[in-house]
């Protein structure tokens, strides 16, 4: 009998405020350990929380841009457990009001196109940290207060492939909406999944397991295929899933017991008294609305539409937000979609991978791409002398063609140094000559490449080509031995 998954994600994203939820600490990253914090985010007596407006405003935009609806009233609740790094003995979080609730995402399958639910989005504020070294466990609470979304989906994947879709469609929306830097390294994006396993056909739930805090997709993959597999086996020894949190174990590629997993009458929670209501009407919401960008899923299905790519192109370009705008206004200036998708998917992607960065990280500009096609339409430059010119126009922001002749870049379209050039190849190249006339056409492009090694890349390929061919249909392999002799 086969087993089938049954997968729910708890996500927590890490807001992109300066401040944090309740009160004006800094939420700057890597600070000294305990220096951003004050008597609210430590929790001493006689201090009051006041709530981050900003904090709202995101969890409105995040619930708009997963089709949520956006809950006018809601309120904030005390999660009460005890941990080193929890100075007031609760999280201030949502429970039976949150913020929004019902809404979906779609994501790519190998079958196609697929909703996932999403039962709730509320905004809690994070717990602190805990360093250990050797015998002993540090404490810092710089992240104490830190504003949070936490975004729960429904049970609705069935395979880890899904799961890691999912992660990867939602923290995509949040570099679009601006409102998380998605940095799973740094834990600003982080991924608690619930997991279960049970005999297909059946509609019960069976008991489930959930794995903590795992900080990048590839685990998150490994993490749930290992925890199927475990969970399978016990099913078929005739063992029983005990529902408990496990850690993955990345060295070792395994997951283990760490607690028995609470449940929500364990926090007793109850509503908290410090911070009133939240209460939205329809123009505050409709105004964030109006301010929404174009999201990644809406962005995809026009560019297909209207530049005509394939959907291959459409993901990478569309995978950064300022990529994609990029090239959009590269095609606006250079009206080829399809030549600058090649162009910047490749050449320019490589660029910044090795960069490590963003294209607004660079001074690169899509003026800059489309004078780089005006040279090559004008036979000005070859493709391989724009690849050469890229990083320096990165790295500069200089006008192309000033680059280009600083350089040395100007492409050789002069039919007749180019005929000189190929008599000095086929000259030098007599033994390959012969075989490629007694029918080794693939040496063709042996005598392209000499003819580019001797002019540095610069010879117009086009026109090197119609020489090379006509030269060569003149040739008899009779006459190679006395080729180009002075008589």
């Amino acid at each position: 009998m086969e087993f089938e998954a049954v997968i729910g994600l708890e996500v927590h994203a890490q807001l992109l405020t300066k401040s944090k939820i309740f009160c004006s600490c800094s939420t700057e990253f890597g600070a000294t350990p305990n220096s951003q914090t004050c008597p609210v985010c430590l929790g001493l007596p006689g201090v009051l929380p006041v709530l981050n407006k900003k904090v709202v405003d995101f969890a409105i935009m995040l619930g708009l841009a997963t089709h949520c609806t956006i809950n006018k009233n809601s309120y904030f609740a005390r999660k009460n457990y005890f941990y080193p790094d929890l100075p007031k003995g609760y999280q201030i979080s949502q429970y039976e009001l949150p913020i929004c609730s019902n809404g979906y995402i779609i994501i790519k399958t190998k079958d196609g196109e697929k909703k996932i639910g999403i039962t709730r989005i509320h905004m809690e504020e994070d717990a602190g940290k805990l360093i250990h070294e050797g015998a002993y466990s540090l404490v810092d609470l710089n992240r104490t207060g830190t504003p949070l979304l936490e975004i729960v989906s429904e049970p609705d994947m069935r395979t880890p492939e899904e799961a890691v879709s999912y992660l990867k469609e939602l923290r995509q929306i949040l570099l679009y909406l601006g409102i998380c830097d998605g940095n799973m390294e740094e834990g600003s994006f982080r991924c608690d999944a619930n997991i279960s396993v049970r005999r297909k056909g059946e509609t019960k739930f069976g008991t489930k397991t959930e794995l903590k805090n795992i900080n990048s997709f590839r685990f998150i993959q490994k993490a749930l295929e290992f925890e199927i597999e475990r969970q399978i086996d016990i099913i078929e020894s005739g063992g029983t899933i005990i529902q408990e949190t496990r850690l993955f174990d990345s060295s070792k590629g395994i997951t283990l017991p760490m607690r028995s997993k609470e449940e929500a009458h364990d926090y007793r929670y109850f509503p908290e008294p410090d911070l009133m209501p939240i209460f939205l009407d329809d123009s505050y919401i409709k105004e964030i609305k109006n301010k929404l960008p174009e999201l990644p899923y809406e962005k995809r299905q026009r560019f297909m539409k209207s530049y005509n790519l394939p959907e291959y192109d459409v993901e990478i370009l569309t995978t950064d937000r300022s990529l994609a705008d990029f090239y959009e206004s590269c095609v606006k200036l250079y009206n080829n979609p399809k030549t600058i998708s090649n162009f910047v998917m490749t050449e320019v992607q490589k660029e910044l991978n090795e960069r490590k960065c963003s294209i607004t990280d660079t001074k690169l500009k899509p003026e800059h791409i489309a004078e780089i096609f005006k040279l090559l339409d004008e036979n000005k430059l070859n493709y391989n002398s724009a690849k050469a010119l890229l990083p320096k126009v990165i790295e500069t922001g200089k006008n192309p063609s000033l680059l280009m002749e600083e350089m040395g870049l100007i492409q050789i379209s002069d039919t007749d140094q180019l005929k000189t050039i190929i008599q000095e190849v086929l000259k030098q190249n007599k033994k390959e000559l012969k075989e490629y006339l007694s029918g080794k056409e693939k040496l063709f492009a042996f005598f392209i490449g000499q003819v580019m090694k001797k002019t540095s890349g610069k010879a117009n390929p086009k026109i090197l080509q119609e020489l090379l061919k006509d030269m060569l249909s003149k040739i008899s392999i009779d006459d190679v031995d006395n080729l180009y002799t002075k008589k």
